[in-house]
């Protein structure tokens, strides 16, 4: 599961930023195609802050789609899962988003 890991460097590097604030919400964003499981966050998100200046912080955690645009027919499209395939056909596809991982904001008080 390196969602705990991904979760971890989340929590160190808000730690490393607010220099010993205490931080009362976090947002992020994972996109549905990034790999990364949401729910698994929020799952570990809770335990990797405890004993740090985010314990008690609430969780809001965005899941963009994934876009794609197609290089043969040029058309863009939503992608539900990380199968690049064009409606024409087509897997010549680039990923336009879906595909971030970030922190949106940090809420300390």
């Amino acid at each position: 599961m390196h969602e705990l890991a991904i979760t971890q460097d989340i929590v160190h590097a808000i730690t490393e930023r607010v220099a010993g604030a205490r931080v009362t919400a976090v947002r992020l964003e994972v996109g549905r195609l990034s790999g990364v499981l949401a729910h698994s966050v929020r799952f570990c998100f809770e335990l990797v802050c405890r004993g740090t200046g985010l314990e008690g912080a609430s969780l809001e955690i965005t899941e963009p789609g994934g876009r794609a645009r197609c290089h043969d027919c040029a058309d863009e499209f939503d992608l539900a899962d990380p199968i690049l395939l064009c409606p024409c056909g087509s897997a010549n596809v680039s990923v336009l988003s879906g595909r971030q991982l970030r922190i949106t904001s940090v809420e300390v008080c």
